[in-house]
């Protein structure tokens, strides 16, 4: 799913977290690449941490929402912190905690997440909605691929 914030999105999240440097750096990044969500957070991992080694297939996004998916979904504190945002959408403090608990649920799984990528990844969240994302990153199961013959 390849998700982009508009203009509008970004500069409301822009506004909301106007005191936060860490989301600023973010959504300078967002602009930079249109509101591409994947492209920005790609950006913003080289710059923190060099460019990763892909494998054949896996984009490091889609490697980073499958263990988010893992930690996140079951997580009733980060779902509980995101209803109370989602009530309450010009919140600062609200997005904000949403965005340090990402960074804290990452990080005590071992996933290396600064608060700018966090950003990226929790205005993602926001705009399809923790349900889908849940639903979306599930693995499925049965997950073989079939060769035509003579392939």
């Amino acid at each position: 799913m390849d998700a982009q914030l508009s203009h509008t999105e970004m500069n409301a999240a822009r506004e909301i977290l106007q005191d936060y440097d860490p989301a600023q750096h973010a959504l300078n990044h967002l602009e930079k690449h249109n509101g591409k969500v994947e492209t920005a957070f790609e950006d913003l991992w080289n710059e923190k941490n060099g460019q990763p080694f892909m494998q054949q297939n896996k984009s490091l996004w889609q490697v980073t929402l499958k263990v988010l998916r893992e930690e996140l979904c079951g997580d009733e504190g980060f779902r509980g912190q995101l209803k109370d945002y989602t009530k309450n959408p010009g919140s600062s403090p609200l997005l904000t905690g949403l965005i340090i608990s990402l960074v804290g649920v990452a990080t005590a799984h071992g996933l290396p997440i600064d608060p700018a990528i966090a950003t990226v990844i929790v205005l993602y969240i926001l705009k399809i909605g923790l349900n889908i994302f849940c639903e979306y990153t599930e693995p499925s199961v049965g997950n073989s691929v079939t060769l035509a013959p003579g392939n």
